[in-house]
């Protein structure tokens, strides 16, 4: 088989979730490194077993148990934004890889449930901790992943016609929001110091209530 048809075959088999636990930049990175360079078929935590067997199958490998050092398989999961908290700090809009997350500079962010892959990256970014993960109320879906991906390409696609400098990921998708970028490329002591502003004025509003 061809490796571009194998790469898609792979991918195909993937929950599109673009959570990196895997330790590739998206689900398309990770059936890259497993067609060309022989990638382990067990990373995938939100594929869990039948995900591994299902890879298993369509490469004539052996299968295996799921690494859990990339995570646990669980239900899926989707991020709740405790909206009275939200600093509209938007890190966690630059942070999700489907765009599942909607606000603006110092507004109130929401996460669009349906959306949601339930990847988790946008709650450690959030300097106020008002993000969490609950149990979804629906099952992941082949339509599910099938939209997730067309969601993940077009943000990749964006970020790539917005930034042609040879940035991984990351970098490319902190650029993607110009006032918090701004912020990156200051000193340490400015950072904490805008940070520790977003705080007080969080604490300041749970005190009111």
């Amino acid at each position: 088989m061809q490796a571009p048809l194998l790469i898609d075959r792979i991918d195909a088999a993937l929950p599109q979730t673009q959570c990196t636990k895997c330790g590739y930049d998206g689900c398309r990175p990770y059936a890259r490194a497993i067609a060309l360079d022989n990638a382990p078929i067990n990373r995938c935590p939100p594929g869990g077993q039948a995900g591994i067997h299902t890879l298993a199958q369509l490469l004539q490998r052996p299968e295996l148990p799921l690494d859990t050092h990339c995570g646990e398989h669980r239900p899926l999961q989707v991020a709740v934004i405790d909206e009275a908290h939200c600093i509209g700090c938007t890190l966690c809009i630059q942070a999700c890889p489907v765009d599942a997350i909607v606000g603006a500079n110092k507004l109130m962010h929401t996460v669009l449930a349906n959306d949601c892959t339930g990847c988790d990256l946008c709650v450690a970014p959030c300097p106020v901790d008002c993000i969490s993960m609950i149990d979804a109320d629906h099952q992941w879906t082949p339509n599910h992943a099938n939209a997730a991906r067309l969601r993940y390409e077009q943000r990749q696609h964006r970020l790539e016609a917005a930034h042609h400098e040879s940035s991984g990921p990351a970098a490319r998708t902190l650029a993607n929001k110009a006032p918090v970028s701004a912020l990156a490329s200051t000193d340490a002591n400015t950072r904490q110091a805008v940070i520790a502003q977003a705080l007080a004025r969080a604490r300041a509003r749970r005190q009111k209530k």
